[in-house]
């Protein structure tokens, strides 16, 4: 039998399978979608079986070394997407494999030599000091070289082995039970000395409770020590094994069980809709476009409900920030056991676990960041993608795949729905539901039929007219000390993390940038630090300007820790949560702040992007906008499209229960239509303002984008490489295709690289992957080396920068 198999290298040339034979004590448990360890050129490396065959045309097969898995890690469905996904992004077919699985399984490969013989040569006996191993780092610091080592092999001394080793295992206890019968058990207690006391308690305790118990548990029990225990299993009266068990992020956790409400018409209309889908089993896109608290989430679980109802599964995908413990609540509570939820914060041996309990069929439904969409299910009946219009959900390395597109995908291969839903959705997928590619279902009323809250611009530059210099407005400080007063909450939102945003210097305008990237350096308060957020390089804050010793050097900008020291002096008895990247970094820390703030620890709850989704608190009467328009500044197409998205998510977080909501937007340009229209929820006049400018512009949803980003550490090389791609593409690609390029990054400089890029807008360009493929295997020899040539092509970019 032959294996056909994708080794773990990825370059062009071994971007396909190669073949290998199946010893024979491998043939009856092997199966596609398996890892294997295989012999390559002179190393041995993970594979994947994608194929198994009778015969083959290659003159010499080597054999297969080892099979790792009992039952397959890939479904057959998730190999042929591995394919899809790599034609589509031009990526390779083993990275499209390796995004599939959870770290665990992409393990690291350890050389380790074995002593074969009792007693070896003197010299050897030395070095393994009675061992019956040695790790390969420690033999290379030995002072004998590979020819020795080849030579001890050859003389049957010593055997080099490859160990697969991976940072997270499965979780093991040990068990403890009786191996005799209760008479014999007596019998043996007759036998053992009345000084042994321990070894007594221990079969008492076997005589009464004869079932399992963890070694842990019993030791504690008995109060006594593994020196007790020894002896009775060496004489066989005990027995002592390893059990495996699957660790569970909510151990301890009880959720309250919850029963499905009642549905409003437009709930049930929209449900409906999707049911109708499931139930015809017809890969339809559905575009659920409802208002900030109009039950979005209702209509997932009680569609999810039916699926699970026909016995099959489903797929729910949140962004990563709205992957609140309150969202996780809400499944566990309706669906229990049968929910796997995987996420950034789990460590990865919880992530292995929660994939396996995917992989065994012991779960229905999987709540989960992006890469969930991967989920090895073998009878999905519908994927639901919520705040479908996240960038999140598009990867920005390596794969560069979206969520939507795979799930897509994966719902044509299983006859199903895909449920889109959000209040603000992309332009892109609004479009397609108004051109009838998608189906487009309404929630135009909040649930509780309350209105949407009210919004107030603030002009800043008239409070600064008015002597106003502080960053919040005199109507924003009079509302939260109202909000005080009446024992309310308020939730401010501000657009940027760190201190503040740059250092710079009043007499001679010198701003500190980083040595090794275009940017300015952001100053970190609590280390007096100012770090680059590129590539990590920090030094410590000056205390006079580096260009003219001037002493007035100063930070600018807001960060949310200003905020707070700021608004801790303007209100002194507010009580502060502040939630930003900083104070989150903490496994549960999240969790922790927010069920602070949900049991009124506080008053005031401060943060940035990570509270503006998915939050839900009764209590939280008013919501404050601060920098509404940082984004509008970006270098970036979507900037008006982000501003609005957010502004309208943020606006969402009042008033969602019986106390009415008021939001405060703080803005240097209220005239701007995004804010504008933010303020009053108006999407569809947005859809129609934005659309002339992405129309006159030559901007998706008109035109599709592909943006190739050429690096280098010599600025002229770069641009050279540049140029040569934007005319190769320019003589190839159709006449109503347009090249842009080359043109610097608006980021020129990362990690001392630098960055030049062409970008490419069409409506159609059925070759244009096979150009771009030719470009990057005429470039592959520069693109080898660490340091050299490095060419990333994206062709549904999201970050411009």
């Amino acid at each position: 039998m032959i294996a056909k198999v994708i080794v773990d290298v990825p370059t062009n040339q071994t971007n396909r399978p190669f073949d290998y034979l199946v010893p024979e004590g491998f043939e009856k448990g092997i199966d596609i979608g398996m890892r294997v360890i295989v012999p390559f050129g002179p190393r041995k490396i993970l594979g994947y079986v994608v194929g198994l065959q009778e015969a083959t045309d290659v003159e010499k097969v080597k054999p297969l070394e080892e099979v790792l898995d009992v039952t397959p890690v890939l479904t057959e469905e998730l190999l042929g997407l591995g394919k899809w996904l790599a034609s589509r992004t031009l990526s390779f077919y083993i990275s499209c494999l390796q995004v599939m699985l959870p770290q665990v399984l992409k393990a690291k490969y350890k050389k380790e030599i074995w002593r074969l013989e009792e007693h070896l040569p003197e010299e050897l006996e030395r070095l393994f000091e009675g061992k019956d191993m040695l790790t390969n780092e420690e033999w290379e610091v030995s002072s004998y070289g590979y020819y020795h080592l080849k030579k001890w092999v050859d003389d049957g001394y010593l055997d080099v082995r490859y160990e697969v080793k991976s940072k997270e295992t499965k979780r093991k206890i040990t068990v403890i039970e009786p191996s005799l019968d209760m008479q014999k058990l007596e019998e043996a207690l007759v036998d053992i000395s009345p000084q042994a006391k321990k070894q007594r308690a221990l079969l008492d305790f076997f005589i009464e409770y004869p079932d399992p118990i963890p070694k842990k548990d019993l030791l504690k029990r008995l109060e006594t020590t593994d020196a007790s225990l020894k002896p009775l299993v060496n004489q066989g009266y005990l027995r002592s094994y390893t059990q495996e068990i699957l660790r569970d992020p909510y151990e301890g956790h009880t959720f309250e069980e919850t029963s499905p409400p009642p549905l409003t018409d437009y709930q049930q209309e929209a449900k409906n809709q999707i049911v109708a889908s499931v139930h015809e089993e017809e890969p339809e896109v559905f575009l659920l476009h409802g208002v900030t608290g109009s039950g979005k989430t209702e209509v997932y679980m009680q569609s999810i409900q039916e699926v699970l109802d026909r016995g099959e599964e489903a797929i729910m995908l949140v962004p990563e920030i709205s992957l609140t413990p309150q969202m996780v609540e809400r499944f566990k509570g309706r669906f229990g056991s049968k929910v796997a939820v995987l996420h950034s914060a789990l460590s990865a041996g919880e992530k292995f676990d929660e994939w396996r309990k995917i992989q065994r069929q012991d779960v229905k439904v999987v709540v989960g960041a992006r890469s969930a969409i991967f989920a090895p299910f073998r009878n999905l009946g519908l994927i639901i993608i919520d705040e479908e219009h996240e960038t999140s959900y598009k990867q920005e390395d390596r794969t560069r795949y979206h969520a939507r597109d795979v799930a897509i995908k994966r719902a044509e291969n299983h006859g199903c729905p895909v449920v889109l839903g959000s209040a603000t959705p992309s332009l892109e997928s609004f479009a397609r539901a108004q051109k009838g590619n998608y189906h487009l279902l309404q929630l135009p009323e909040r649930m509780n039929k309350q209105a949407m809250p009210s919004v107030e611009l603030i002009d800043m530059r008239e409070e600064l007219h008015e002597g106003n210099r502080s960053m919040f407005s005199h109507a924003l400080k009079e509302k939260l000390e109202e909000r005080l007063r009446r024992g309310e909450q308020s939730v401010l939102f501000l657009n940027r993390r760190g201190y503040s945003t740059f250092v710079m210097c009043r007499d001679c305008g010198h701003v500190v940038e980083c040595p090794h990237c275009d940017i300015s350096m952001t100053y970190h308060r609590k280390q007096e630090q100012l770090k680059c957020h590129y590539c990590s390089y920090e030094q410590p804050m000056p205390s006079e300007c580096p260009e003219c010793e001037s002493k007035t050097i100063r930070y600018f900008g807001t960060g949310t820790q200003k905020v707070e020291e700021h608004l801790q002096q303007l209100i002194p008895e507010a009580r502060i949560i502040r939630m930003d990247v900083d104070t989150t970094r903490r496994k549960g820390a999240h969790e922790k702040l927010l069920t602070k703030f949900g049991n009124h620890e506080a008053d005031i709850l401060l943060g940035t992007q990570m509270i503006a989704k998915g939050l839900d608190f009764g209590n939280v009467t008013l919501v404050g906008v601060l920098a509404a328009d940082s984004l509008l500044n970006l270098p970036d197409f979507r900037a008006s499209e982000k501003t609005f998205q957010l502004l309208t998510q943020v606006s969402g977080r009042a008033g969602r229960h019986e106390k009415e909501g008021e939001v405060v937007v703080q803005t240097y340009t209220p005239e701007h239509y995004s804010i504008q229209l933010a303020s009053t929820y108006d999407f569809e006049q947005f859809y129609v303002e934005e659309m002339k400018y992405r129309k006159m512009f030559h901007y998706p949803p008109f035109y599709y984008l592909t943006l190739l980003t050429i690096s280098h550490p010599n600025t002229f090389y770069a641009q050279e490489v540049t140029r040569k791609i934007s005319q190769y593409l320019s003589q190839n690609l159709s006449e109503t295709s347009e090249v842009l390029g080359p043109t610097p990054s608006p980021l020129e400089r990362i990690n001392n690289r630098y960055r030049y890029q062409t970008m490419v807008k069409y409506k159609a360009e059925p070759h244009q992957h096979k150009y771009v493929q030719r470009i990057m295997n005429y470039y592959e020899n520069e693109m080898k080396d660490q340091n050299g040539l490095q060419i990333i092509v994206d062709f549904q970019p999201y970050q411009l920068m």
